[in-house]
């Protein structure tokens, strides 16, 4: 192959490869401008949308029990190997349809939800 022939191969793969970081850049770059907040361990409950709003800061050793809140909630963030969360729309753990998280979850509710109980993964 020649010299110019080379050359024009290696720019071309130069540019390819310069365009796909960039484009991996932007899609990074678009995930956080959507508002979440880095993953970490435990989980989370936000009044708003994408990790927004007021934080909850769920105890995931406190299986069983019924936490009413003083908000409802639209979005969680949980990253535990052994427990959940399950979210209810009415205070007392009521409501005709409750929802549930998993145990490694970031989204937005499907509707606002105000009380929950941790469960067993």
């Amino acid at each position: 192959m020649s010299t110019t022939r080379m050359q024009v191969k290696l720019r071309s793969t130069a540019a390819a490869a310069a365009m796909a970081a960039a484009l991996i850049g932007l899609g990074a770059g678009a995930a956080n401008a959507a508002g979440w907040p880095p993953l970490q361990e435990g989980a989370y409950l936000y009044s708003g949308t994408t990790g927004t709003g007021t934080v909850t800061v769920v105890d995931l050793g406190d299986f069983g029990t019924c936490h009413t809140l003083s908000q409802a909630v639209q979005s969680i963030q949980i990253v535990n190997g052994s427990a959940s969360v399950k979210l209810y729309p009415s205070a007392d753990c009521g409501g005709a349809t409750a929802w549930s998280s998993g145990s490694l979850t970031q989204t937005d509710l499907p509707s606002p939800m105000l009380s929950y109980r941790v469960v067993s993964a």
